[in-house]
């Protein structure tokens, strides 16, 4: 194989994986092992009124080490199928609750 040939499929791994979907959102459960629930909020304009509507969506995720406390503002990354309902895993904790 060629060096150029493996860069090109390195950079084809590489766009692969940035591909997925990241979300920011705050834990609103953690009574689950190794999985937290993240609550995301989004806003989005109505197309008619222009007024501003708040939509929270709840994610069930991933927590390998049981790090998250409910509060903490935490970043989630999409994954494969971990179990029926979970299809997210932690990436990072943002911000730790008081």
């Amino acid at each position: 194989m060629d060096t150029s040939e493996k860069r090109d499929e390195e950079l084809k791994e590489t766009t692969k994986r940035s591909l997925r979907k990241e979300v920011e959102g705050v834990v609103s459960s953690n009574k689950m092992d190794k999985t937290v629930v993240v609550a995301v909020t989004t806003q989005k304009r109505h197309p008619q009124y222009k007024k501003y509507i708040k939509r929270t969506k709840k994610y069930i995720a991933h927590d390998e080490q049981n790090t998250c406390q409910v509060g903490d503002r935490v970043r989630i990354i999409e994954s494969r199928p971990l179990s029926k309902r979970k299809r997210w895993r932690l990436q990072s904790v943002v911000e730790r609750a008081l």
